[in-house]
């Protein structure tokens, strides 16, 4: 009976520290919980008062303007890329059609003939420049028809309104106004020369509507045409005159 006994108690001694164990480890678990709670607590607070630190807000906005999401990256690379400007018109000559580019060609000899003679007789004729002067105005006229005609054309982008049909009148008026005052020589190729920048600039950016190689064979004839006059008025002044009158001059 008494060994009985101590068996007992043994084993009951074995279950207390087992209970006492088991209840120091929990309160242990329990202590570290309630220690990670209130350091969690604390550290929330801190961040939440930031007039402890006074650079935390400007480290805070430093970091937020570095701070991109993946779509406003896509806008900004959309809007860095831009569009690709498109070719100046004279790059269309190449592509004109053959026939359009010889004819072209061979009707500038009017235009540079007249003081190249000069150049190689190192006198200024009068009725040479006269004659270049009647080109460079009948031109002006050829380029107010062939606005006229692309307006008229069935399926044209240019329509024939006010604006198409008046630019391509414009020329003519300047032309005419060339032969009027003839007389004055100079002041008639100052306004063939005038003429052509204004209709230059009113078909090539005012009025885009002809196609790019017409456009380039446009500019080649503006740009031929004003230097050979600026060469002739340049003549005037330097070598004697010679040879025969221009038509209509008395003697």
């Amino acid at each position: 009976m008494f060994h009985f006994i101590q068996k007992f108690s043994q084993a009951s001694s074995k279950m207390l520290q087992c209970t006492f164990t088991m209840r120091l480890g929990a309160s242990r678990r329990t202590d570290i919980l309630s220690l990670k709670t209130s350091l969690q607590w604390n550290f929330s607070t801190l961040c939440l008062r930031p007039w402890c630190f006074p650079s935390f807000p400007v480290c805070m906005s430093t970091a937020r303007s570095y701070h991109t999401s993946p779509c406003s990256f896509k806008k900004k690379q959309k809007q860095e890329i831009l569009p690709a400007r498109p070719p100046m018109s004279i790059t269309y000559l190449p592509e004109s059609p053959r026939p359009a580019l010889y004819i072209t060609l061979t009707g500038l000899i009017p235009f540079i003939a007249p003081p190249l003679i000069m150049i190689m007789t190192k006198s200024y004729i009068p009725v040479l420049a006269f004659t270049q002067m009647a080109y460079g105005a009948s031109f002006l006229s050829f380029l107010g028809g062939v606005r006229w005609g692309f307006t008229l054309t069935e399926g044209s982008p240019a329509k024939p309104d006010y604006l198409n049909l008046a630019n391509s009148v414009a020329p003519i008026m300047f032309s005419w106004f060339a032969f009027l005052i003839s007389e004055r020589l100079s002041e008639a190729i100052v306004t063939v020369i005038i003429g052509f920048g204004i209709a230059l600039h009113t078909e090539v950016f005012l009025l885009p509507h002809y196609p790019s190689w017409f456009k380039a064979l446009r500019i080649v004839i503006t740009l031929v045409a004003f230097f050979s006059f600026v060469i002739t008025l340049i003549l005037q002044d330097i070598y004697p005159e010679k040879g025969p009158k221009r038509p209509g001059e008395v003697e």
